[in-house]
């Protein structure tokens, strides 16, 4: 195991050295000039621009302004917002358990809703549950989730009034008022997750329960608890678990929304602040984040694939 774990992080280095390049290099494409930001706008003298060109690098070739910018990003150092003055690792810092914790809300929403409506489409095709999860699988993929948060807000916050249409309320502070802020935002991310979850582990286990091994099974006369919750779902929750991997990276992508309409104070309002306002070291710094948590996603399935399978181990 520890030798899968370690060329798997081998291999994710180039995979980070690419990424950040492009994200360098696409964010120098962004119009307007760090240096004339911080150096007070239009108003700034020639010299104040210059001597700010020269202290960030910016007078340096593009490749060498990369090479610079990657050895501080490797530190996690990604400068000061051109705005606010705040490190933004900082901010970051400050950011990212509220993201985190709308992220695992999200993930919880999804898995309680698509583990066992998929188990039930999955064992009874052309049930009740299988028609129930065409439904929800249809409605999940196809409503953006933007869409979705605003008839949350409109049912179950203003028509209802059961919980709040927007704000945040820290854990510290109280963990209901916290669940109770991000409970509508977390359904209307995981509702998504959730049907793609779904939808791949009916699909698997169908797959799975028309196998030989499985019938052999049947015929040796063992329990539905064991060839179904023992060997079939087992054996399915492969595809599922890729499934999930890569769509925990869509729900970072959709905090960038769905956090700015429900006034939470993640890393996506304040990636979306910086695409707004134009500020390069917020947009690369959370991009990067970003990159990391989808590339550690990557790493833990390769695990999960390893714990489920022993034969991976040995790939």
């Amino acid at each position: 195991m520890l030798t899968l774990v370690g060329r798997r992080l081998l291999s994710l280095v180039p995979i980070l050295l690419v990424v950040s390049f492009a994200v360098f290099m696409l964010t120098s494409l962004l119009p307007g000039d760090p240096a004339v930001t911080l150096a007070g706008g239009p108003n700034a003298t020639p010299q104040a621009v210059e001597a700010i060109r020269e202290r960030l690098h910016l007078d340096q070739p593009f490749v060498l302004q990369y090479l610079y910018w990657l050895w501080d990003a490797v530190r996690l150092d990604f400068g000061t917002s051109l705005f606010s003055g705040v490190p933004v690792m900082e901010s970051i810092g400050q950011r990212l358990p509220v993201t985190v914790g709308l992220v695992i809300a999200a993930v919880v929403v999804a898995l309680v809703i698509a583990v066992p409506l998929g188990v039930l489409a999955g064992t009874r095709p052309g049930g009740i549950a299988d028609r129930v999860n065409r439904v929800t699988s249809t409605l999940g993929v196809g409503v953006p989730n933007f869409w979705f948060a605003a008839i949350l807000i409109v049912v179950f916050a203003v028509g209802l009034g059961w919980l709040p249409p927007a704000g945040y309320v820290p854990f510290t502070d109280s963990p209901v008022g916290w669940l109770q802020s991000i409970l509508l935002a977390a359904i209307a991310l995981g509702f998504f997750l959730s049907a793609e979850l779904s939808r791949q582990l009916r699909a698997a286990l169908i797959g799975e329960l028309g196998s030989n091994y499985i019938r052999t099974l049947w015929a040796k006369g063992a329990s539905a608890r064991q060839v179904i919750g023992g060997h079939a779902v087992r054996n399915a929750a492969g595809p599922a678990i890729t499934v999930f991997a890569v769509h925990v990276g869509y729900l970072l992508g959709g905090t960038v929304i769905i956090e700015q309409i429900f006034s939470i104070p993640g890393l996506g309002s304040y990636l979306l602040d910086g695409i707004v306002g134009g500020d390069l070291p917020v947009i690369q710094g959370v991009t990067m984040i970003f990159v990391l948590f989808q590339v550690g996603m990557s790493l833990l399935v390769d695990i999960s694939y390893a714990l489920l399978n022993p034969k991976v181990r040995v790939a």
